[in-house]
């Protein structure tokens, strides 16, 4: 969960992956999953898509006891809102989830009034602005 993931846990991120255009998606949910290696696309086993990843650096260190990397993943549940704007997150968000706006190699991102399923405040809606990381 994203109130979970620590800077440091995320600290050699080297870069993200998307899959989807995330400018049209409101929030995307975030994991720090255990992987095999440092780049490359990710395995998906959950219900629903992935539509991102993270790639690691170099000095990124394998786990002692598994020797497996932590990296995040994100992803959509069907039930979310891009597939179901009516359902269960028309308002609000999961409490992993983030506006993908907000991410970046080494950073957590935020929910914001979009993610939670509000209107984009008035200065991200002038063209040529973008929310600050």
């Amino acid at each position: 969960m994203s109130a979970l993931i620590a800077e440091d846990e995320i600290l050699h991120e080297a870069e993200l992956v998307w899959l989807e255009d995330i400018t049209a998606l409101d929030y995307v949910r975030q994991s720090l999953d255990r992987l095999p290696t440092r780049r490359g696309k990710p395995a998906y086993h959950r219900d629903g898509r992935m539509v991102g990843y993270a790639l690691l650096g170099p000095q990124a260190k394998p786990s002692r006891s598994s020797g497996t990397f932590r990296r995040r993943v994100f992803w959509l549940l069907p039930h979310d809102r891009d597939t179901a704007p009516e359902g269960l997150y028309a308002t609000g968000a999961p409490a992993e989830a983030v506006d993908p706006r907000t991410l970046a190699p080494g950073s957590k991102g935020r929910k914001t009034e979009r993610s939670e399923g509000g209107p984009l405040s008035p200065a991200v809606q002038e063209p040529g602005n973008a929310l600050p990381l």
